[in-house]
């Protein structure tokens, strides 16, 4: 059984490993868990994908006014299209979420970081195109 937190309502679903995760809908909202978009999450949104899914996630640190971050937004969502369900892409506004950017130490942005099993695997800073994005993802993930 794998658990996924659902995007919408953040209830906890436990998936076969043999059911396609990509067609599997929440069993309390009854909305897709899987939606090929990034989620732009709060702390205490992250703080339950992180904690309790056993998706890998790949987060993006950014804030409004960052012209790279403002270019590397379409790539990370063709990327969120590309990599879901194998991971979860997530969104965090470094001036909403100043405990999460502190936190995780995070001193450019965009930074992306992935977190598997609770943990930070990896982390990257600047913008990057959807190829390097790809490629530093499956990189990373193996």
């Amino acid at each position: 059984m794998m658990q996924v937190v659902c995007p919408h309502c953040d209830a906890l679903n436990r998936l076969p490993e043999n059911k396609p995760a990509q067609a599997a809908n929440c069993g309390k909202c009854k909305q897709r868990l899987f939606t090929g978009e990034p989620l732009n999450v709060s702390q205490p949104q992250f703080e339950r994908q992180l904690q309790k899914s056993d998706v890998p996630l790949v987060v993006d640190f950014w804030a409004a006014w960052c012209g790279p971050c403002k270019m590397m937004a379409p790539v990370f969502h063709q990327a969120a299209a590309r990599l879901e369900p194998q991971v979860r892409l997530l969104k965090v506004d470094t001036e909403a979420e100043q405990l999460l950017t502190s936190r995780y130490a995070v001193r450019s942005i965009p930074t992306i970081m992935i977190f598997s099993a609770g943990q930070e695997k990896a982390r990257i800073a600047g913008a990057l195109d959807l190829n390097r994005l790809l490629a530093w993802v499956n990189q990373n993930l193996r």
